[in-house]
């Protein structure tokens, strides 16, 4: 991996390069997606058969969309047992976790007549949409849909690609069942999230949609936002490891490479303050990236959007580590949980050697939806909040209101809404 000495020129190239993997930069697919969601907009089933057709190369029908219980039967048989023991562990911990999440209605009420408060409602219908591409992620299921069922949602409907015989990868089904979806459709791509969004004669229409899923996918998902809820418009992977000279060079590398894995456009960043670690880490990655599978994959991430940085002293590693906002981010130093305290943007923080990035995506808990791109600045990991909704609550009483309302006459004619002003006067004419 490249080492950069870190100035502020450096810092500022690093992340205009960065920027170049948002879905903001994919213009030239925009108009292939909006056509697709246009056509499954009108044509709803027709369109979504011919586009699971012509990309999945399956015949996909109102008669076989639907995954039925006798299929999740079999994918159970398919499933090793001992996985099937780690998936319901991780649900049991990533339940708990996001329990602690939950919000509840709240009122607030005066002698005076007045009732203020906060109704907390569970969104009614979530879409899942699970990819089936280059890879299987279970492990994408659980954290997508447990906060749902958390949250109290009624009615989860999970579309995912399946095969050009109609299969459904079996891990994916049994990670849906475990989870507690309702329904599973065999819809992949732009034309699942249109289905999701606006309905076909198979797919219900739902009120939000989350989940990951290639750039096709994630433009569909910006094109519907505004008639559906979504949960991001993610872009692909990242990890930031902040080191010291106490941190171990084959766990460094190893951790960059868990994200540089995933895809050509995955950023594996380490920010450091000991260039002895920076070379011993460059050779490492160097090293496991011949001894591991997908190696071309991880080999264009790390020439591309991989950086090993040497920072002058750990505040301006720390800096530069707030600036760059990662999807994850690791800190191996001395003392972590210090370093912790002055982090301001990161959607999941790793504490010291052991807390490295894969236990966050598969059993600890917490969620492993995480804001990408540098979005940790303003946005949150996907959570319980994202499948509830929140409706104020005012009450006064006609001796509550009398003290006040000249105000609120006042305030109204100020705006020269006298329609508003009317609406509180009428009541002590």
């Amino acid at each position: 991996m490249r080492i950069v000495e870190l100035n502020k020129d450096t810092k500022n190239d690093i992340l205009n390069n960065l920027l170049k993997r948002s879905p903001d930069n994919y213009g030239e697919f925009e108009s292939v997606v909006k056509d697709i969601v246009n056509d499954v907009h009108i044509n709803k089933d027709e369109a979504l058969f011919k586009y699971t057709k012509k990309f999945d190369k399956a015949d996909i029908n109102s008669s076989n969309i639907k995954v039925t219980k006798e299929e999740i039967d079999e994918a159970y048989k398919e499933v090793d047992e001992h996985l099937l023991e780690i998936i319901r562990k991780a649900i049991c911990n990533i339940k708990e976790y996001h329990e602690k999440q939950k919000n509840y209605s709240w009122f607030d009420s005066e002698d005076t007549g007045i009732m203020l408060g906060q109704k907390v409602t569970a969104i009614e219908n979530v879409g899942v949409y699970v990819p089936g591409g280059k890879a299987v992620y279970p492990s994408s299921v659980l954290m997508n849909v447990i906060p749902a069922k958390v949250a109290g949602v009624k009615n989860i409907i999970m579309t995912t690609p399946c095969d050009a015989s109609g299969k459904v990868y079996s891990t994916t089904l049994v990670a849906a069942n475990e989870a507690g979806v309702d329904s599973i459709y065999k819809a992949g791509g732009a034309q699942a999230i249109a289905a999701l969004a606006y309905g076909t004669e198979s797919i219900p229409k739902v009120d939000k949609i989350v989940g990951p899923g290639n750039i096709f996918v994630a433009l569909a998902k910006r094109t519907v936002f505004g008639h559906v809820s979504i949960d991001s418009v993610a872009g692909p992977s990242e990890i930031l490891v902040l080191a010291d000279e106490t941190a171990n060079p084959r766990y460094v590398a190893a951790d960059l490479l868990s994200q540089a894995e995933h895809d050509e456009m995955a950023s594996a960043i380490l920010v450091t303050t000991s260039k002895e670690l920076a070379e011993k880490v460059s050779e490492q990655v160097e090293v496991f990236i011949e001894e591991l599978s997908r190696t071309e994959i991880m080999r264009k991430s790390v020439d591309n959007y991989g950086y090993i940085l040497l920072a002058k002293d750990m505040d301006e590693a720390i800096e530069t580590a707030n600036d760059i906002a990662s999807e994850h981010l690791e800190i191996v130093t001395r003392n972590p949980f210090e370093v912790m305290t002055k982090i301001k943007n990161a959607g999941a923080i790793f504490l010291g050697e052991y807390s490295s990035e894969p236990l966050g995506d598969y059993f600890a808990g917490p969620n492993h939806v995480l804001p990408t791109n540098g979005t940790a600045r303003f946005f949150s990991p996907l959570s319980v909040d994202d499948f509830i909704k929140k409706s104020s609550i005012i009450y006064y009483s006609k001796e509550a209101l009398e003290p006040v309302y000249k105000d609120i006459v006042d305030f109204a004619t100020a705006e020269k809404l006298t329609a508003h002003a009317n609406s509180i006067k009428v009541r002590f004419e």
